[in-house]
């Protein structure tokens, strides 16, 4: 960030942009008045504001996921039902190719990427492991977000413990991957199993799947939170979103870090040379 904002400080004292531009380029934040976007997070944190819908009426929506559209090459809005998708592509698609707009319906999730954004892929993969058909749609929501952040996810579904076979069929899969997301609803049970058999990161979403002493996921939540499998950490109930993005950055982070290994490799070897 720091070598970006000399850079436009050198273009404008060369005069190669003017005084607004660079003030355009360096805003944090844009202010539409029923909403005040930050901007500057992708700078800050590797990724763009996401847009939660839910809660949103129509106009505001649009508004917002538009005006985020020029600033950045992707956009992306959780919690977002079948009516308020269609709002959006009947408004959006006459200024945008349609192509550019995905709809996971269980997922709940919009997004667009713009026709000239190349994807690249992080290396290695997430896995999203559910417990039972019941907790697909937030699996979907986690696996969905992820993917978005440009990971490889693959998906491991219906393993829950009442059917324990199913899981030790899949822990090669599971244990392969770089990041683990345990999504599992009644008691909560499969993440502290999961995290028993593999080495990785476990990232636990109970779900508010169950009969009414599970009282709309809290007994997850609290299994979860007591998990006495080491390496699991627990986001809120329900929150596949919060799950993928938390698995993103940490894949993000190990290609920052093997990246800069590499380049500090090259580096000794350039020095030892000269």
């Amino acid at each position: 960030m720091k070598d970006s904002l000399r850079e436009i400080l050198e273009q404008l004292k060369g005069g190669n942009i003017s005084v607004e531009e660079a003030y355009e380029t360096l805003r944090t934040y844009d202010d539409i008045g029923y909403a005040t976007l930050d901007i500057h997070r992708e700078k800050r944190k590797g990724f763009p504001e996401i847009i939660f819908g839910e809660g949103k009426n129509k106009e505001h929506l649009l508004g917002i996921f538009e005006r985020l559209m020029k600033f950045h090459k992707k956009v992306l809005a959780t919690r977002i039902n079948k009516e308020k998708a269609d709002y959006l592509i009947i408004n959006l698609q006459d200024r945008y190719p349609l192509e550019c707009f995905h709809y996971h319906h269980d997922a709940r999730v919009f997004y667009w990427v713009s026709k000239d954004y190349v994807e690249t892929k992080k290396q290695g993969y997430i896995a999203v492991v559910s417990a039972g058909t019941s907790d697909f749609a937030v699996a979907e929501e986690a696996a969905v977000t992820a993917e978005f952040f440009g990971c490889e996810v693959k998906r491991v579904y219906d393993v829950g413990v009442a059917g324990i076979h199913r899981l030790l069929d899949r822990v090669s899969v599971i244990e392969q991957a770089h990041v683990v997301i345990v999504v599992a609803g009644m008691e909560g049970a499969l993440a502290s199993v999961v995290g028993g058999l593999v080495s990785k990161p476990v990232i636990a979403v109970p779900t508010s799947v169950g009969y009414g002493a599970n009282f709309q996921g809290i007994s997850a939540l609290l299994t979860m939170l007591n998990s006495c499998a080491s390496g699991v950490a627990v986001v809120n109930i329900d929150n596949g979103f919060g799950a993928g993005y938390y698995a993103a950055t940490i894949l993000s982070v190990i290609e920052q870090s093997v990246a800069k290994a590499m380049k500090q490799e090259v580096e000794k070897n350039e020095d030892s040379l000269s």
